[in-house]
């Protein structure tokens, strides 16, 4: 979508109300236009989008149209000026501003900055991504998913820009809906959100999430590849389905929760789906990084098939499958049919020899919400709102990527709130190792699951290398030609916002060798 017609559909929203009374009174807030902070996301080789969100100068304010000038340079002290713009930030979108840059040099750092009258922003470092033909011999990856703010501190944010990652993938759980619980016992902090139902109520919770100054620093630190799961908007939401039984309720809660995820990610304008508003988001995408890698950003909420056997007005839960006749549908979907003939497509193309020159990518990366390999259980139960609901298209595929044959495929998840290593394998009887998986656990949010009840699941799977439900913290991956290196970095104390960080594992998959090895 171009600027022109991003205006057309930002004049058909209706405004909102001004921030709450609560936002004033925190720390940082005030007459800084930039208290939200800076990012960045969706690295090309040629350029990436710059973010940010005025504030009002005061609480109640019924600001209209502003002009934000920025600034791109080689050096944080802009004495190297590379570009320069001006970007109207519209009161129909929150006053945010999406700045897309193009022409840029491939492979390179910059630093960029926004002025708003005399109020200048923190500044940003970002990268453009390697050119099409660069072998790019090296990519630091973070990956990280699942941000409660009640449950903890993000002491995890402020590891990852310690360890410097060219790219941060964020898995989805960006926010949660939820008001804080009336029992404040064992949460790191509260909030005086009520659940959120409107747009005001998520544009509230996205500045509430994005005054921390640890995801603030994370944001400011790396160019950012955002996608969602289900707690930006409402738990175990599939589709067109949530917990309202009235679906025109749940479809105004859905745009309403769409256009306030679009207004406060870096994300593109051809993210908003043209003739459809907010209704819909263009969410799942392709990066790549050079020759190294390319990744797969997946979408597995939006046009995802209700969970099997799920009750009118209930959320999902277990089923055992032998009375769930509908678990095994071969028409249900996770991805949607679309977006999986799309994925299907992509693997084939990292599978065949480059025609512009190019060559093939040596890294696939699926990069969606959960766990991607199955899980048997204690009792026989399975869930459904994971892929284990959604075995016939889990297998599709596994299909997809045993007949492309990628040269190596790995996949990164989050939602669990669990660290999960695993081989990924055939759906036969050999069950051949086809890829490798790491699925991390939350920033800040509790699993929930006790650690014996997870030994047990994973005495039954034999592909899991490792499951971890008691720790919180984010994944590192450094690859290069010839390996692909994972560290799951965990909190010592969520509760601390100064928390250390430590490491519990380090995985490496070897080039031409599927599956994870320790070491």
């Amino acid at each position: 979508m171009d600027r022109r017609a991003l205006l057309r559909l930002a004049a058909s929203l209706s405004a909102t109300g001004a921030l709450p009374r609560w936002a004033w009174s925190s720390p940082g807030w005030g007459n800084d236009p930039f208290a939200l902070g800076v990012a960045s996301g969706d690295p090309a080789p040629d350029g990436f989008v710059l973010w940010t969100r005025l504030l009002p100068p005061e609480p109640g304010a019924a600001n209209g149209p502003a002009t934000v000038r920025w600034e791109l340079a080689h050096d944080d002290r802009f004495r190297q000026i590379v570009r320069t713009g001006t970007a109207t930030a519209l009161p129909e979108l929150a006053h945010s501003v999406h700045v897309e840059l193009r022409g840029l040099t491939p492979g390179r750092w910059y630093h960029y900055r926004f002025l708003h009258g005399n109020a200048a922003s923190p500044t940003g470092r970002t990268r453009t991504a390697p050119a099409p033909s660069d072998p790019a011999p090296r990519l630091r990856l973070a990956f990280a998913s699942c941000q409660r703010w009640e449950h903890g501190y993000y002491a995890a944010w402020a590891d990852v820009c310690r360890h410097a990652p060219d790219l941060i993938l964020f898995l989805g759980d960006y926010i949660y809906e939820y008001a804080s619980p009336a029992d404040p016992s064992g949460l790191a902090r509260v909030h005086a959100l009520r659940h959120a139902r409107t747009l005001a109520d998520f544009r509230d919770r996205y500045a509430l999430h994005r005054s921390d100054p640890a995801l603030q620093s994370a944001h400011a630190a790396a160019p950012w590849a955002v996608t969602w799961d289900d707690h930006e908007v409402e738990n175990d939401y599939a589709g067109w389905t949530g917990k309202d039984t009235d679906a025109a309720a749940f479809a105004d809660l859905r745009a309403a929760a769409y256009q306030a995820f679009y207004e406060h990610m870096p994300l593109r304008a051809a993210t908003l789906q043209a003739g459809g508003g907010f209704g819909g988001l263009q969410l799942y995408r392709r990066l790549a990084w050079g020759r190294l890698a390319r990744l797969h950003l997946l979408d597995a909420r939006q046009f995802r098939s209700r969970q099997a056997c799920r009750l009118p007005g209930s959320g999902a839960g277990a089923v055992r499958p032998g009375e769930c006749a509908e678990l095994a549908d071969p028409a249900r979907s996770f991805l949607g049919m679309e977006q999986e003939r799309w994925l299907d497509a992509g693997l084939a193309q990292d599978a065949a020899p480059g025609g512009d020159g190019t060559g093939t990518p040596r890294w696939s990366v699926i990069a969606q919400q959960t766990l991607f390999s199955p899980r048997r259980t204690p009792s026989g139960r399975q869930g459904t709102d994971s892929w284990d609901g959604y075995p016939a298209a889990r297998e599709r595929l596994l299909a997809s990527i045993a007949g492309h044959a990628p040269r190596n495929t790995v996949f990164l998840g989050g939602d669990i709130h669990q660290n999960y290593v695993c081989e990924v394998r055939a759906p036969t009887r050999d069950g051949d190792v086809l890829a490798s998986e790491f699925c991390g656990t939350s920033i800040s949010s509790r699993a929930g699951t006790a650690q014996d009840r997870v030994d047990a699941i994973a005495r039954l799977n034999p592909h899991v290398l490792l499951a971890r439900s008691d720790l919180r913290g984010w994944g590192l991956a450094d690859v290069t030609p010839q390996r692909w290196t994972t560290v799951l970095r965990t909190v010592d104390d969520p509760l601390r916002a100064d928390s250390g960080c430590s490491t519990l594992a380090r995985f490496v998959v070897e080039d031409g060798r599927p599956g994870p090895v320790g070491g």
